[in-house]
């Protein structure tokens, strides 16, 4: 089947790869490439320099095309009392792990708003797509980055971000649903979350737009991608099905709990890093639970001290507090070459 995103990228296959910060790497995106897919990369949590040397490794492990996803959340509001009260509710669990408790948050992302020197990497470097999560980029960077031929993407978590996205002239929508792994792409965290899920949201979205749409949540194997198709979609997008992949950079206990009956269950938290992501329910979630939103500091200084907890409780053998990110369809996870994996998903969904 040759769809819209399979013609406009020459792509074998209509499937896409999430770009997943900190789990995607050149190899796992190229391998997927390789394979006849769409391979992405994230720069999100990179500077210039770092997103530089990334894209650079992915455009030299494969001719293919990839995707190189960037995030666009909002300017930083910086409140001293939120977050002074927010690293002292931890101040037991550092204690616990003897180590030091952070003085302050800092924000540890960049933003793609008005970031003229990640820009001029992607610029320079032109991968095949761009790809906006938490929002979108002012209509001038839109505009270069189309310019140069770059295939733009963007998420939508509801019908009215999908209508933005549309209105900017982006060349397809990643309808995000709610079971999906990691961070939730909605543009602002004041407006209610419809939590609509991946089947819903897929046609709602058609519904206001003719913008070509990639699904994206709980598609684990071929029956997945076979349902989603059906629904008239240009292509589907997968993130926890690549976790388990030898080229992933998932961590030893990222993966364990992968492989454990913590696969069977996943939450939907905002303590980790400031914005609401589906995580593997495990000591963080079961610290954080009760936490009302409005006591939670801003993405990504949340995060900071998120990752700090992480590295404190690790290096004395405690794993629980780690960000594994993971959809609701983890327990379908499967571990094998990431080439296997986009193989094996293939021949399913044919069969079907």
């Amino acid at each position: 089947m040759k769809t819209a995103l399979c013609k406009t990228l020459n792509l074998q296959y209509p499937l896409v790869q999430a770009p997943m910060a900190g789990v995607s790497t050149p190899e796992l995106a190229a391998a997927v490439s390789n394979a006849g897919g769409l391979g992405s990369i994230s720069v999100g949590a990179s500077t210039p320099e770092q997103a530089e040397a990334m894209i650079k490794k992915t455009q030299s492990l494969t001719s293919g095309p990839i995707n190189v996803n960037v995030f666009c959340h909002g300017a930083v509001q910086r409140n001293e009392p939120l977050e002074q009260k927010w690293i002292q509710r931890f101040a037991g669990l550092f204690s616990r792990y003897k180590a030091a408790l952070p003085v302050e948050l800092s924000e540890i992302y960049q933003t793609f708003h008005d970031n003229q020197r990640m820009l001029a990497v992607l610029l320079a470097l032109r991968p095949d797509v761009v790809s906006f999560h938490f929002g979108l980029p002012s209509a001038a960077f839109i505009a270069q980055l189309k310019a140069q031929g770059i295939i733009t993407f963007a998420t939508a978590t509801d019908p009215r971000e999908a209508q933005l996205i549309a209105e900017s002239q982006i060349d397809f929508i990643v309808a995000q649903g709610y079971e999906a792994g990691g961070h939730r792409g909605q543009f602002d965290l004041h407006d209610d979350d419809r939590q609509m899920s991946t089947f819903t949201l897929v046609q709602a979205i058609k519904k206001v737009t003719s913008t070509p749409v990639i699904a994206a949540g709980g598609i684990m194997d071929g029956a997945g991608i076979a349902a989603m198709l059906a629904l008239g979609v240009a292509g589907v997008q997968m993130g926890t099905a690549f976790v388990l992949c030898p080229e992933s950079a998932a961590n030893d206990a990222y993966r364990e709990a992968l492989r454990s009956e913590q696969a069977t269950n996943t939450q939907m938290i905002s303590a980790i890093s400031g914005r609401p992501a589906r995580c593997l329910d495990n000591d963080f979630c079961r610290f954080s639970r009760d936490i009302a939103k409005e006591n939670i500091p801003p993405y990504p200084l949340t995060y900071a001290l998120g990752k700090a907890l992480a590295s404190a409780a690790a290096a004395k053998g405690d794993h629980g507090y780690g960000a594994q990110w993971a959809g609701q369809g983890a327990a379908l996870i499967r571990e094998m070459p990431a080439a296997e994996l986009v193989n094996t998903l293939i021949n399913e969904w044919q069969a079907i």
